[in-house]
């Protein structure tokens, strides 16, 4: 009950409920201290009317006025005299006086107080200001004791008042926020609850009701949260299935690819010089789709294998993709060039590297040929004191908004209508791999760059 959110409100509201009343108690207090001093003066005014009326008055009579005005004597100050009007025996001297004519608000609360916590019965002097403006002042002697008894009964009185003003509003507001707040907290929990159960199901995502601006915001959030997450974990679902699917296709693929270099090897045998100039390059590229196969096999597995650093020509590895690349062209307007020192020696895996370029420049040429218009493409390497640069530019149209927001997100960042995007992906985790890191330079409607950074250095070194 104290650790829930109705609970501690509704402790909270009778706290501040009783607070309210004590600050509401010490003036009223004070307030029926005066009005009790205010009614035993015009009491004993009235009992000195009646001694005036009647100047022959008996002492039988005068005591019982006396009495049943609560004090011991009457003294009127009428034309500047000053008389006692009727008087009795006080049992022990006065010992504190209260005027009443021109006592302010703080002096009346602090006269209560005093009032409260004293203790006995002492005698006191009251003066006041004569109603219906019988005289200049009147003042009466008589005993504190029953005024604090009757000032105790009315502060009891309060207090109970109090708790029960703060128990109804305390319950009525305990069913407002129940109503109005916790049942549809609770609802919203329900909901978070039946969903975790079963997050794939879209059954199970929460629709907003909520009638309150601040939990109808909430619901629409956790909504949009949940479908997002819906998505992702479908999306991560026909990733695992598209997983096992690929692996299936590559070990076949392998397998295909192996026999094909046999084939190959006899093909390098013949004397055509066409034959001799491009059979070199059908083996590399049959013996880079083995490994890519295998590669593909051991990421189902687990992940990329760690890049075999060496010293390698990276104006050799460029060149062997802008040829590639160039018979896939075929009669586009489509030109390459290449600006790397011959003499530039990188320590990388040469296939990795080469599988990052190729993706990059394919990309770019299929980029310009789905325009249908000219253009180029461009592979530019230098290097400072602790990086190689190698950047990849194209004339292309530009990324499209959408690559741009899921760039190097697979299945998401794809520039070409059903592209899957996994082109950069690759390549930037190839590059990661390495140490190094692929960004996008920039790109609009003149062209893209994309930059590879390669450090020299490496962990062990």
């Amino acid at each position: 009950m104290l650790k829930s959110l109705s609970g501690r409100f509704l402790i909270l509201t009778v706290i501040f409920v009783m607070l309210a009343e004590v600050l509401i108690f010490v003036p009223s207090i004070a307030r029926f201290r005066e009005d009790y001093l205010l009614l035993r003066l015009e009491r004993a005014q009235i009992a000195s009317l009646a001694l005036e009326a009647d100047d022959m008055i008996s002492p039988e009579l005068e005591a019982e006025l006396l009495r049943n005005a609560g004090i011991f004597n009457v003294v009127l100050r009428r034309d500047e005299v000053r008389r006692l009007a009727l008087s009795s025996p006080i049992p022990s001297p006065v010992e504190a006086t209260y005027d009443m004519r021109d006592a302010s608000g703080w002096a009346l609360i602090a006269d209560a107080a005093r009032t409260l916590v004293s203790g006995g019965n002492p005698i006191i002097r009251v003066i006041g200001n004569p109603v219906q403006d019988g005289g200049l002042l009147i003042e009466v002697t008589m005993e504190q004791g029953p005024l604090r008894v009757a000032m105790l009964e009315y502060g009891l009185n309060v207090l109970i008042l109090s708790a029960v003003i703060s128990a109804v509003t305390a319950g009525l507001l305990f069913l407002a926020v129940r109503t109005f707040i916790v049942k549809p907290i609770s609802g919203v929990v329900r909901h978070m609850k039946a969903y975790a159960e079963a997050p794939e199901d879209a059954r199970r995502i929460i629709e907003p009701a909520a009638g309150i601006t601040e939990l109808r915001e909430a619901e629409e959030t956790l909504r949009l949260l949940q479908t997002q997450l819906s998505s992702a974990l479908r999306q991560r679902e026909r990733l695992a299935q598209l997983g096992e699917g690929v692996a299936k296709v590559s070990h076949d693929l392998r397998n295909i690819l192996t026999s094909a270099q046999l084939f190959t090897d006899r093909i390098e045998a013949s004397e055509d010089p066409a034959v001799k100039r491009m059979a070199p390059k059908l083996v590399n590229s049959i013996t880079r789709a083995v490994h890519l196969c295998e590669n593909t096999l051991a990421f189902g597995r687990a992940e990329e294998p760690p890049p075999r650093l060496e010293r390698v020509n990276l104006a050799e590895i460029v060149g062997e993709v802008i040829d590639s690349e160039r018979l896939s062209a075929g009669e586009h307007d489509l030109s390459f060039s290449e600006d790397v020192p011959s003499t530039l020696m990188l320590r990388a895996d040469g296939e990795q590297l080469y599988r990052v370029i190729g993706n990059l420049v394919r990309n770019a040429r299929q980029a310009i040929m789905a325009t249908g218009k000219a253009g180029e493409i461009s592979v530019h390497a230098e290097e400072d004191d602790g990086h190689w640069w190698i950047m990849v530019r194209d004339t292309g149209p530009g990324l499209p908004p959408k690559a741009r927001d899921f760039l190097f997100r697979a299945f998401q960042g794809g520039a070409t209508k059903g592209g899957a995007g996994l082109g950069l992906v690759i390549a930037s985790e190839l590059v990661r791999g390495h140490g190094g890191r692929l960004e996008l330079g920039h790109t609009s409607d003149k062209g893209t760059e994309f930059r590879i950074c390669l450090p020299k250095w490496s962990a062990g070194s």
